[in-house]
């Protein structure tokens, strides 16, 4: 086995999850599941460039570059294909487990080590380009900025059911705001930051 290969193994199967058997179990779809139900309807045909569940030419191609540059043209959008594939909803986990899954052709255990982008933006400058669009006025029941009463029954059970709220969209607010290519941790950011101008930074423990 030549060095390219054994580095391609070595990203593949930690990518794929080996070495987390003992990780919490998660709430969101298996790699499998959102193939089947979200990317193979281009994926399958091989639609506008997309390289075809089971073409390992096509996924080694693309994976060469690094598989984590792989997940985050999946999260963030490449070409025709658009953030999240189209499904904002859908977590940077869910997508991580997706894309192990096609580039080793249906063998790869679900990860539970999701993608984490390298660079984040602030949560003010989120919250400048499009949430206080929003929540300053508190439009459609939106929580407002810097009143914590409307955020305190929001967190009952803590920050991350909101920032899952948030991520998966809630009443008349769209999935991650509307800003499908923003990740996870971006989300987190931008609920932090409006949280802090609510009371403070413990609010966002």
């Amino acid at each position: 086995m030549n060095t390219t290969r054994i580095a391609w193994t070595t990203a593949l199967l930690a990518l794929s999850g080996i070495g987390w058997a003992n990780a919490a179990p998660s709430q969101e779809r298996s790699g499998k599941v959102v193939v089947e139900t979200v990317c193979q309807d281009c994926h399958t045909t091989g639609k506008d460039g997309a390289p075809k569940i089971g073409d390992q030419a096509a996924w080694r191609q693309r994976a060469s570059k690094g598989l984590d540059k792989l997940t985050k043209n999946a999260i963030t959008g490449v070409r025709s294909m658009p953030a999240h594939g189209g499904q904002a909803q859908l977590s940077d986990l869910e997508l991580t487990r997706a894309v192990a899954y096609m580039v080793s052709n249906g063998t790869a255990a679900d990860t539970n080590k999701a993608y984490t982008p390298s660079h984040v933006r602030p949560g003010a400058q989120l919250v400048q380009e499009r949430c206080q669009e929003c929540h300053v006025a508190g439009t459609n029941g939106a929580p407002r900025i810097g009143e914590m009463n409307d955020w305190r029954a929001r967190l009952t059970q803590g920050v991350a059911p909101l920032v899952r709220s948030a991520i998966k969209g809630h009443n008349s607010m769209p999935a991650r705001g509307g800003l499908a290519g923003m990740s996870d941790v971006e989300m987190r950011s931008a609920v932090e930051f409006m949280l802090s101008k609510a009371g403070g930074p413990a609010a966002a423990k």
